[in-house]
């Protein structure tokens, strides 16, 4: 945040880099659909959330002792690290688990991809430099519209279930646009720190979790390449990616940062059509079409042209 003679300054545009970052984790969550889908088969989901955060607390444990900066910038927000654990882990995990009993796939989309909506809500009440814009609501809107396009015939097909798992899958976007409000917090601390910070408390809230509801037995039992998938989201799709998102939300600001959740789904569509041999519907390219008009609309710039 930053302030001027007394005065709120609204964050600009997103730079390049920004924009290049954005897009490189909107890959990579996609992505994470390739490795979930590989690995719950065989591991039950709560203990796939362990695993998860786990594996990726130790890689960036070992990256921070190998390369620094020093774990012990944590300690003094330990208290805060919690909360975001909670709000950006625990709580939206277990409430899109509980969402998705009930609910088809399209539909959690659509309504996971509201995040961005609920982050500018509260930013506007919260912050003096992410106020609301028309273009910012105009921009969230047609994502959000694209994200539904895209669906197609899924989405249509799977509008029923009861109102309580639509609540949940809400109640999950509200929790991650409360963790970005939180992860403002952590200004001039290292991405790298905020992100081992955060899994490492998310890693000893879940063991107690893990235990209870499922207990010990068969853990550890899966085969080779689904230890494998587990591997590639924690290393990949978590210890990087949360690196990427706290870097971007010190750069571009919560709302922008939030933007994430409108690419995952077109980033998971193109992934399945360039190495899974799925076929490009004609509303999936309507619906990217409309992700990408809001993201140009968002940015603003080639409008201010214009």
């Amino acid at each position: 945040m930053t302030m001027t003679a007394g005065a709120a300054v609204t964050r600009g545009p997103m730079t390049l880099k920004d924009w290049a970052q954005l897009l490189l984790l909107g890959a990579i969550w996609g992505g994470s659909f390739f490795f979930a889908r590989v690995a719950v088969s065989e591991i039950h989901p709560l203990a796939l959330v362990l695993f998860r955060v786990a594996i990726a607390a130790a890689a960036l444990q070992l990256y921070l002792a190998m390369r620094g900066p020093s774990f012990r910038l944590a300690f003094p927000r330990a208290g805060l690290f919690f909360l975001l654990a909670l709000t950006n882990n625990v709580v939206p995990f277990s409430l899109i688990f509980a969402g998705q009993t009930e609910l088809g796939a399209g539909v959690a989309s659509v309504l996971n991809a509201t995040t961005p909506f609920w982050t500018l809500v509260l930013a506007n009440a919260l912050t003096t430099d992410e106020k609301l814009s028309w273009n910012k609501l105009a921009g969230i809107a047609l994502g959000v519209a694209g994200t539904a396009v895209m669906i197609g015939p899924g989405l249509l097909a799977g509008l029923g279930g009861p109102v309580w798992a639509k609540f949940a899958l809400i109640g999950a976007s509200l929790s991650y646009a409360v963790a970005l409000m939180i992860a403002r917090r952590f200004k001039g601390v290292p991405s790298p720190a905020i992100a081992t910070g955060q899994l490492t408390a998310s890693t000893i809230i879940m063991i107690p979790v893990v235990l209870i509801a499922h207990g010990p037995a068969g853990l550890f039992s899966a085969s080779p390449p689904v230890w494998a998938a587990v591997l590639g989201l924690a290393l990949l799709s978590t210890a990087f990616a949360y690196i990427l998102y706290f870097n971007l939300v010190a750069s571009a600001g919560a709302t922008n940062a939030s933007l994430v959740t409108l690419i995952v789904p077109v980033s998971a569509v193109l992934l399945g059509f360039l190495f899974l041999g799925e076929r490009l519907a004609v509303f999936e390219i309507g619906g990217m079409a409309l992700i990408g008009l809001g993201l140009v609309t968002i940015d603003g710039r080639l409008f201010g042209r214009w």
